[in-house]
């Protein structure tokens, strides 16, 4: 019996995900690159959630070393392939090796895996993805940008940079001596502006920086958090519009625990039916009865005041402080004005997003101060 056999029913849309990570490269590639330790898997779970159906998760590494997020990871049910340290070899080239046989072997024995998502920043890893590619494999890059060789990006039909991911919470950090395996580093890393996890796939630690929970969204704040940044990581993944079953599956794969029910709705219809009566979302007939498609309000007048918000946030705290301000901090400033304020009501998956838009606005300049490992920001 052929491996399709045994595929779980999914719809037709939908793509089955083989996740292979070379945990050694991202784990010191974020810790070094970004201060994150232990590596947050969560970011990465829901972003490919929001691209389909993972139906394989694998990690590679010599587990002696990385305790703690072996429990983490076995939490989120990775399954975890052990590369012993080998006195005398090269245990760079053993796990490699192991990864790229494991991969190419699934995707023979497994016609219905449509994706492959590889977690690495190590450009030995190219072939592995040309080669799928050439197997009519879609293949998706996961790398932190600091440590992701320039060549890798281009090997593959998508690539996300770790840093970018929302629930991402770190900073750039200074480069010290490591066993990570050289590579050509990419671009110089940018921040990533505080965001809280769109859903508890993997739970990050508590952290003082301002959360994104949308205060006015609905009946339970997480729940409207949870809906409206799933539905701007479909919007950003996909072409054309989102239905309402599509935007239901990617929140189950976020949170198979998710029912609307344990909210005191009926159906998910009724929950997309309450959000957009409080203008968190918009519907509109889709090309199935019942199965309405999903938006974003087009309320450019509500844009243009938050974006006002944050143009006079910036100028009345560099007035203030009789210098440009900082990117962190800035939306506490804005909630003190504006206690309803998220970015995610205008389609934005962090808040480094929103601030980039105002920029590109016009409305503000950004400039990277190495000193404070922050962006500065002043009016025009």
């Amino acid at each position: 019996m052929s491996g399709r056999a045994y595929a779980a029913p999914v719809a037709p849309e939908d793509e089955r995900i083989a996740l292979f990570l070379d945990y050694e490269n991202l784990a010191i590639g974020a810790r070094d690159g970004l201060g994150v330790s232990p590596f947050d898997f969560g970011p990465v779970a829901d972003a490919l959630a929001e691209r389909g159906r993972v139906v394989t998760r694998r990690a590679y590494g010599d587990w002696s070393a990385f305790d703690e997020d072996r429990r983490l990871l076995a939490r989120a049910q990775v399954e975890l392939i052990e590369i012993p340290q080998r006195i005398g070899g090269s245990r760079k080239n053993a796990a490699d090796i192991k990864m790229a046989v494991d991969a190419i072997e699934l995707a023979y024995e497994r016609g219905f895996v449509t994706t492959f998502a590889i977690g690495t920043g190590d450009s030995d890893f190219t072939p592995l993805m040309h080669k799928l590619r050439e197997m009519d494999k879609r293949v998706i890059g996961i790398g932190v940008q600091s440590s992701t060789s320039k060549l890798l990006p281009a090997a593959c039909d998508e690539f996300l940079f770790y840093d970018r991911l929302p629930g991402v919470e770190g900073r750039p950090v200074p480069a010290r001596p490591s066993r990570r395996r050289p590579t050509s580093p990419a671009a110089a890393p940018e921040p990533v502006a505080p965001a809280e996890p769109a859903a508890p796939v993997a739970p990050v630690e508590p952290d003082p920086a301002p959360d994104d929970t949308d205060t006015a969204g609905g009946p339970d704040p997480d729940l409207a958090t949870v809906v409206t940044s799933t539905l701007a990581g479909l919007a950003r993944a996909t072409d054309g519009p989102v239905r309402a079953s599509t935007l239901k599956r990617a929140i189950l794969r976020k949170d198979p625990t998710f029912d609307e029910g344990d909210q005191g709705f009926r159906g998910f219809g009724e929950l997309l039916r309450h959000l957009e009566s409080r203008g968190v979302l918009a519907l509109a007939p889709g090309t199935a009865a019942g199965d309405p498609e999903v938006a974003f309000p087009e309320d450019t007048s509500a844009e243009d005041e938050a974006f006002a918000l944050f143009a006079t946030t910036v100028r009345d705290l560099e007035e203030a402080a009789g210098g440009p301000p900082q990117l962190s901090g800035l939306k506490d400033q804005m909630r003190k004005r504006d206690p309803g304020f998220s970015e995610k009501r205008y389609g934005f998956n962090g808040f480094l997003s929103f601030a980039r838009a105002a920029r590109a606005r016009d409305l503000v300049t950004m400039e990277w101060d190495e000193g404070r490992g922050d962006y500065q920001l002043s009016v025009f």
